[in-house]
């Protein structure tokens, strides 16, 4: 299947896939006439677990011409002594690894967007208060917001693929979507990708992102 075969945002069958959410000012429509590639705008791509961001952000920042991939359990994995994951204990000191991560990601992807290469961001953003660190940081470089969602049980069956030492024990895919659906569900570019490959994802992603899943307009356009 081509490219062309189905639309951005529908799956392959011609059912809806997805929805475009709008843009911080309000515009839904977010046809910048720039370019995904060469620092044009950081690209955020979050899901649930299993939802396909790694493979499909590896895809993606491979595709362009000029790219970084940033992987926020990478980052989050910097720390090394006394590290803390997102849902461990004691949850303040989770909760303090988190802001430190996203605050590691933000200032990271603006240095590789103002060096003229594009962020490919990889990380779960859960709620609207993390996400506005991302905006805050991110939108004087514009920012392109993808959410992966093919739905909790492909997530699960994902999951249950990979590798033993790869498997993530996690059955919250429902709430977490819900949560995150409430907090910012009219932004960015919500993409049903239960009947795509990661090839194809990730092709629809770069074809399509800068314009459906646009939050914050670069300074100056």
């Amino acid at each position: 299947m081509t490219s062309t075969d189905a639309s951005p945002h529908r799956a392959p069958d011609g059912s809806p896939g997805g929805s475009l959410g709008g843009s911080l000012d309000g515009s839904l429509d977010g046809s910048l006439g720039g370019s995904l590639d060469r620092g044009g705008c950081c690209l955020l791509v979050t899901g649930a677990p299993g939802s396909g961001k790694t493979t499909v952000t590896r895809l993606v920042a491979a595709a362009l011409e000029r790219s970084a991939l940033l992987r926020g359990d990478d980052i989050s994995r910097l720390v090394v002594g006394g590290h803390v994951w997102a849902l461990g204990e004691p949850a303040d000191e989770a909760a303090r690894q988190t802001r430190l991560c996203n605050d590691n990601i933000v200032a990271l992807a603006a240095n590789i967007a103002d060096a003229g290469f594009t962020p490919v961001i990889d990380w779960i953003v859960p709620d609207r208060a993390q996400l506005d660190r991302y905006v805050e940081a991110l939108a004087p470089r514009g920012l392109a917001l993808v959410v992966l969602d093919p739905g909790s049980q492909a997530c699960r069956d994902r999951n249950e693929q990979r590798h033993p030492d790869e498997q993530f024990a996690f059955d919250g895919h429902d709430a977490l979507v819900s949560g995150m659906r409430a907090d910012y569900g009219e932004l960015g570019w919500w993409f049903d990708t239960s009947g795509l490959t990661p090839e194809e994802t990730a092709e629809r992603v770069v074809d399509h992102a800068y314009d459906h899943g646009f939050v914050a307009r670069r300074r100056g356009l």
